[in-house]
């Protein structure tokens, strides 16, 4: 499994885009344990011998308990999420909820035989960096840093950083692509994600 392939299969557990609302004292601690547990949650799923198109279900329930579902939707839209509709937003939201748990989801097969391991976090700015290491089959280990901030309300991730990739950055530039192939309309983006992924 190469280096692109752990970065599609947990991608959508760090698109969180993260509102300014008020924030709480988020420890150390706390943003180690959110890693800890969507790690857990991820291994379990690779692990449970289940045919893919039950591990993409488990995966969009890990998707929706872990991320701010209707933040990264609008994140991943960026300026043109200010000209939609409530209506477009919702059922855009919903959309791409769908087309993440596919897009990714179908990446947990590569990941059998392969493990996470959470090393620690600290304090940058007014997030936390939450280290991780991935070990692959045939591959190096290599450095995963997962970004936590709790200023939509509760600990969420935001990012996450694998080999200076942000994956949040990425997913924004792919939905932008497709808008942009779509002239800008959002509904036959809305469309193209239900069948995309």
């Amino acid at each position: 499994m190469t280096r692109r392939g752990f970065l599609g299969a947990v991608s959508a557990l760090a698109l969180i885009a993260i509102l300014p609302r008020g924030a709480f004292a988020l420890s150390d601690a706390q943003a180690k344990s959110l890693v800890d547990s969507v790690v857990k949650d991820i291994n379990k799923v690779i692990s449970s011998g289940k045919p893919l198109s039950s591990m993409i279900r488990d995966f969009e329930r890990i998707f929706t308990k872990y991320a701010d579902v209707p933040i990264i939707a609008r994140s991943a839209l960026g300026a043109d999420a200010r000209r939609a509709s409530s209506a477009q937003l919702n059922a855009y939201t919903k959309a791409f909820q769908g087309y993440i748990a596919r897009k990714y989801g179908k990446r947990f097969e590569e990941f059998v035989g392969g493990r996470i391991e959470v090393k620690d976090a600290r304090k940058v700015k007014s997030f936390h960096e939450v280290r991780t290491t991935a070990y692959l089959k045939g591959q190096s280990p290599f450095a995963v840093n997962f970004l936590v901030s709790d200023k939509s309300g509760r600990a969420k991730f935001f990012d996450m950083i694998i080999e200076g990739i942000s994956l949040r950055l990425s997913e924004k530039e792919e939905i932008g692509a497709m808008l942009d192939r779509r002239k800008g309309d959002i509904d036959m983006l809305t469309q193209d994600l239900k069948k995309a992924g």
